[in-house]
C-alpha cells in the first residue's frame, strides 16, 4: 500500500518505560496516549504489558530532511522538461504521487525512533499484540501505521476499541477483539492525501499571484469562506433607524405597590396595522395618542407550554456549550475533554451520535428516581434523533459513572472539573421530563394603539432542576382581567438601528460548519485553530474577524476553484469519505475523481488570464517622500501599506519608499461599557464612509498628521478611495510622538503584527497602544535576584513586569525558558527597589490561614494582581484581593 523508508536518526522522545520488560508469554497492548495507558493498565492483569506510542509514529514527509541523500541523477532525469522536474520535486515533498496510483512514502517521525525500537522489542516476544488506539478513523490509521512499522504476522495482531475507559468496558473489549478495518484506514488516508495535494499544489500559486508565505487547505479554506462572507455582509450592510415605545403601567387598585405589580407594555399596532416607527417624528405622533389615553385590558390569553431538554452532547454541541457557558475556546474544550476521557471520567469525546447505551439509560433513570423521586423520571427513556451519517456505534458524550459528581474527581484541574460538571448536567437533564409553564399574553388598548405584554410562570421545573436554561425571560404578570383599567406611569421611547448579521464566534462557526457538512467532529478544533494561526482570521472579544489577506485569498480561491470552495461540494466529498469508511466506495476512485477536475482548474489558474493577481491600487494624490512619485496601495502578508510606484522600475532606478498606514479601527473601543459588541459594530458602520464606486463601508487609515485615507472594503477588487485632508491626531495623544521613558528620545507611533505601538527612535523601548489610543503605562525595569537560584538550570531569576503582572524569569532568557510566580516572602528582599505603585503588595501575608506560602498571581478575568497560595507545588483555592486599602478574601 505505502512504503516506509529507512528511519531517520534524531533525538528520541522520552518514554516512561524501559525495554527491559520481559514480554514472553504476555500480550502487548499499544495505545496512543501515556495517560490512557496508565488508566487501562489498572484494569488489565499481569498477562498484559501496556505501552503508549505517544500519538502518530509515522507520516508523509514533514519537511526537508538534511540527512537524506539526494537521488542520483540518471540519463532519464536529464531528458525531463523543466515542468516534469518541478512535478517530481513536488511529489517528493508531498510524499504522495497523484498521477501514479497515489503511491505514498511514509517516514517514521524523527522523535519516535526510540518508541518504535522499544515496541519492536516487546512485540518480538509477545504472544498477541492488541492495537487499542481511539475508535475514530484517525485512531484506526494510527493502529495500521503501528502494525506496518512493527511488522510480524497478521495473525498476531488484534484490534480492540472501547467507548469509555472503565473496567467493564475494557474487559468486554478484550473479550471480543476484531481485526483492523482497512476501509476506515483508507478513508483516513484519502482525507490526508486530499489535504496534502490541495495544500502543496495551491499554496505556490498563491505565492505567485497574491503574496509570499500564504497557504491553502481543502477544508480550512472553506471554513474561512464562511467568515469572509460574513465580513462582506457586514461591510455592505447599511443600518436603518427604527423606534420602539414601551409604557410602564400599574393596576388601579395597587398604586402604593406599583413596583411589585407593574406591567411593561410594548406598542405593537396602530389602527389594526403593525406599528413600524422609522423616525422621531412618527414616534412623537404615537406618543401624543398614548399620553392622554385610557389603558384598558382588551384580552388576556393563557395557555400551557413546555420546554423539553436538549440532547446529550455530541462534539459540536459540547464545543458550543463550553464556549457559551464557560468561555472556553474550541481547542481548550477538546484538550480538557481528551484528558477526562483518558482518565476514565467520560465517554469518547469525538462523536456525532446522540445514542445512549441501555446500561447508561438504566443508571441515570435509577439515579433520578433515588435523588428526586418518580415524577422526575419519564415513563420511557428520552431518545434523540441523529443527523444523517451519524455513527451509531458511537455514543453521545456522557459521564462514565453518573454517580460520580464533579467534586469527587481527584487529580483533575479546575477547568476540567467545570467541563465535567457541564457534561454531567447535560446527560442527567436529557433523561428528565419537560419543564412546564403557564404562558400569558396581555393585550391592552390605548386610543387606536394596541400594546402587548408577555409573561411566563413555571408550574413544574422538570429538567431545569438539574440544567438551568442559559437565558430566561420568565416574568410574572399580575392577575388582570378583560376590561380592567391600567394607570400609565411612564412612556419610554427608544431609538435603535438595525444590526448586520452577527460575527461568528468559535462556537457559532462550529455550528454552521456542522450544518453545512464541512469537516467532521475530529476536525472542527484543528480547522478553527489553523485559520487563526495562518493569520487569515483574528479573534477579538470572542468574535472572529476576517483579516484583509484572508479576504483576498478567499476571493481568489473561490473564483479559480469554485468546486473546492463550494459548501455543497465539500459536504459531498465528506460523504464520499464516509462511503469509503463503510466499504461502499473505492478510495482511489474518490481521489482520482477529485484530482482530475482539480488539476485542470489549477493549470488554468496559473495562466495569465487565470487567478486574478493581487494588483496594487494607484493613489496618485499621495507622493513618495524619497522621489516624489505617486504611490500605490499594496496588501502584503503583514498588512496594508503605501509603496512607491518607482518600485517597479529596474534595480538601479528602483525606489523602495513606503508610508506606514495606521488603521483608525486600531483605536476604536468596540468593547463598550455595556459590553454590547453588536451595538458597537453598528456605530462603527455608521461612522465609516461609503465607497463612491460600490457603496461598501470603507476602512480608514491615518497616513500622517495631515492625511486620512479611506479605502474601499473590497480593495483590491474595487479601486475606490477617498483622501481626506485636515489635522488627524491619535486619540488620547497631543502629538504623533511621545517622550521615551527610558532615554531623552521621542517614541513614534507605528503598527505591527499585534497592532499599534510606540517605538523609541533612539533606544529599543516600546509601549503598546491601549484601545483608548493612549500609550500603555511604562513597565518596571527588571530586578535581578541572584540569590534566587533555579532548581532546573544553572541560572538565577529576574523579577519582571509583563502584560499579566509580575513574574520570575530566568536571567538567560531566551536560552533558558523558565518562569514561575514569585512568592511574597521572596519579594520582600527587594522591597526598596520596587516602584511605589507596587508597595501595596507588601501589606499582604506571607502565608495563608493553613500555613501555605503565598504567591503573587494574575486574574485574567478581573485583570488585576491578587495573592494566592500553593500546597506541594499546586495552587490552592485561597486568594485575597486589594480592596479599599486592604487585602480581602473573595
Amino acid at each position: 500500500m505505502a512504503k516506509t523508508p529507512s528511519k531517520k536518526t534524531s533525538t528520541p522522545a522520552a518514554e516512561s518505560s524501559t525495554t527491559s520488560t520481559n514480554s514472553k508469554g504476555k500480550s502487548l497492548v499499544i495505545v496512543e496516549s501515556p495517560a490512557k495507558a496508565k488508566t487501562i493498565n489498572k484494569y488489565l492483569g499481569n498477562d498484559f504489558i501496556v505501552r503508549s506510542s505517544i500519538g502518530h509514529v509515522r507520516d508523509l514527509p514533514v519537511g526537508a530532511n538534511k540527512g537524506a541523500k539526494k537521488p542520483a541523477i540518471t540519463k532519464k532525469d536529464e531528458s525531463l522538461t523543466k515542468e516534469e522536474k518541478t512535478q517530481q520535486a513536488l511529489v517528493r515533498r508531498m510524499g504522495v504521487d497523484p498521477e501514479h496510483g497515489w503511491a505514498a512514502v511514509y517516514e517514521v517521525l524523527p522523535n519516535k525512533t526510540k518508541v518504535i525500537k522499544e515496541l519492536k522489542a516487546l512485540a518480538k516476544d509477545a504472544d498477541k499484540i492488541y492495537l487499542a488506539t481511539d475508535m475514530d478513523r484517525e485512531g484506526e490509521a494510527i493502529a495500521w501505521h503501528l502494525k506496518e512499522v512493527i511488522g510480524g504476522a497478521d495473525s498476531k495482531y488484534e484490534r480492540v476499541v472501547f467507548n469509555e475507559i472503565t473496567k467493564t468496558a475494557i474487559q468486554n473489549a478484550f473479550k471480543q477483539p476484531s481485526k483492523l478495518d482497512i476501509d476506515r484506514v483508507n478513508a483516513q488516508q484519502a482525507r490526508r492525501f486530499l489535504d496534502r495535494v490541495v495544500g502543496f499544489m495551491v499554496s505556490p500559486l498563491l505565492w505567485q499571484k497574491v503574496a509570499r508565505g500564504l497557504s491553502a487547505g481543502r477544508v480550512q479554506s472553506v471554513a474561512m469562506r464562511l467568515v469572509v462572507e460574513r465580513e462582506h455582509e457586514i461591510r455592505a450592510f447599511i443600518p436603518e433607524e427604527y423606534w420602539q415605545i414601551f409604557a410602564d403601567t400599574h393596576i388601579v387598585e395597587s398604586k402604593k405597590d406599583a413596583e411589585q405589580v407593574g406591567i411593561r407594555l410594548e406598542a405593537t399596532k396602530q389602527g389594526g396595522k403593525t406599528l413600524k416607527l422609522v423616525n422621531k417624528e412618527q414616534t412623537d405622533k404615537v406618543l401624543d395618542v398614548l399620553k392622554p389615553a385610557s389603558y384598558l385590558v382588551k384580552e388576556r390569553e393563557e395557555k400551557p407550554t413546555q420546554s423539553k431538554p436538549s440532547a446529550p452532547f455530541i462534539t459540536s454541541t459540547l464545543q458550543q456549550a463550553a464556549s457559551t457557558r464557560l468561555g472556553f475556546s474550541v481547542k481548550k474544550t477538546m484538550i480538557l475533554a481528551q484528558r477526562l476521557y483518558e482518565a476514565g471520567h467520560i465517554t469518547y469525546m469525538r462523536t456525532d451520535s446522540t445514542f445512549l447505551s441501555g446500561d447508561a439509560l438504566a443508571a441515570v433513570r435509577g439515579y433520578l428516581e433515588d435523588s428526586f423521586g418518580a415524577k422526575y423520571v419519564p415513563e420511557k427513556p428520552n431518545f434523540y434523533g441523529n443527523k444523517q451519517n451519524a455513527q451509531e456505534a458511537h455514543e453521545a458524550i456522557r459521564p462514565s459513572n453518573v454517580n460520580m459528581k464533579s467534586n469527587q474527581l481527584k487529580g483533575v484541574e479546575r477547568d476540567a472539573i467545570r467541563l465535567y460538571e457541564l457534561i454531567w448536567r447535560q446527560f442527567v437533564a436529557c433523561q428528565m421530563p419537560p419543564a412546564k409553564y403557564l404562558s400569558v399574553n396581555l393585550f391592552v388598548e390605548a386610543g387606536d394603539v394596541e400594546l402587548k405584554a408577555r409573561g411566563r410562570t413555571m408550574t413544574f421545573d422538570g429538567y431545569t432542576r438539574i440544567q438551568a436554561p442559559a437565558k430566561t425571560d420568565d416574568s410574572l404578570l399580575p392577575d388582570v382581567k378583560k376590561g380592567d383599567e391600567l394607570i400609565l406611569d411612564n412612556l419610554d421611547p427608544s431609538q435603535h438601528f438595525t444590526k448586520p448579521a452577527p460575527r461568528y464566534t468559535e462556537a457559532s462557526l462550529v455550528k454552521e460548519m456542522e450544518k453545512k457538512g464541512i469537516g467532521r467532529p475530529s476536525t472542527y478544533a484543528s480547522i478553527i485553530s489553523t485559520i487563526q494561526d495562518r493569520g487569515y482570521v483574528k479573534l477579538e472579544n470572542k468574535r472572529l474577524f476576517a483579516e484583509k489577506m484572508g479576504d483576498i485569498v478567499t476571493d481568489r480561491l473561490t473564483a479559480s476553484f469554485p468546486d473546492l470552495m463550494d459548501y455543497t461540494f465539500t459536504a459531498a466529498l465528506e460523504n464520499k469519505l464516509d462511503g469509503v469508511a463503510e466499504g461502499e466506495k473505492d478510495w482511489k476512485d474518490v481521489l482520482d475523481n477529485f484530482y482530475g477536475d482539480f488539476k485542470i482548474k489549477l493549470e488554468h489558474a496559473k495562466d495569465k488570464d487565470g487567478m486574478r493577481p493581487n494588483d496594487p491600487t494607484d493613489v496618485p494624490d499621495v507622493h513618495c517622500d524619497l522621489c516624489d512619485r505617486p504611490m500605490q496601495l499594496r496588501t502584503g502578508s503583514t498588512g496594508v501599506f503605501l509603496g512607491c510606484t518607482g518600485y517597479n522600475l529596474p534595480p538601479k532606478e528602483r525606489c523602495k519608499g513606503t508610508k506606514n498606514l495606521m488603521p483608525v479601527e486600531a483605536f476604536a473601543n468596540l468593547d463598550d461599557a455595556e459590553g454590547d459588541d453588536e451595538a458597537a459594530e453598528v456605530k462603527d458602520l455608521m461612522e465609516k464612509k461609503r465607497c463612491p464606486k460600490c457603496a461598501t463601508a470603507m476602512d480608514g487609515y491615518i497616513v500622517d498628521g495631515g492625511l486620512k485615507l479611506h479605502i474601499c472594503g473590497n480593495n483590491p477588487d474595487c479601486e475606490g478611495y477617498i483622501l481626506e485632508e485636515g489635522k488627524f491626531e491619535v486619540p488620547g495623544s497631543d502629538s504623533p510622538t511621545i517622550d521615551c521613558n527610558k532615554c531623552d528620545g521621542q517614541m513614534e507611533l507605528k503598527t505591527g503584527r499585534f497592532g499599534p505601538y510606540f517605538a523609541c527612535q533612539q533606544c529599543d523601548n516600546t509601549r503598546k497602544v491601549l484601545k483608548t489610543g493612549e500609550a500603555a503605562p511604562p513597565r518596571m525595569d527588571p530586578i535581578h535576584m541572584p540569590e534566587l537560584k533555579s532548581v532546573k538550570h544553572e541560572d538565577y531569576f529576574i523579577l519582571r513586569e509583563g502584560a499579566a503582572g509580575m513574574f520570575l524569569a530566568a536571567s538567560q532568557f531566551p536560552k533558558v525558558r523558565e518562569t514561575r510566580a514569585p512568592k511574597l516572602a521572596e519579594m520582600r528582599t527587594i522591597k526598596d527597589k520596587m516602584e511605589d505603585k507596587f508597595q501595596y503588595l507588601f501589606e499582604g501575608p506571607d502565608e495563608d490561614p493553613d500555613g501555605n506560602p503565598t504567591i503573587l498571581r494574575w486574574s485574567r478575568k478581573k485583570k488585576e494582581q491578587y495573592i494566592g497560595s500553593e500546597k506541594n507545588g499546586k495552587a490552592s483555592r485561597w486568594g485575597v484581593y486589594w480592596r479599599k486599602g486592604e487585602w480581602v478574601e473573595e
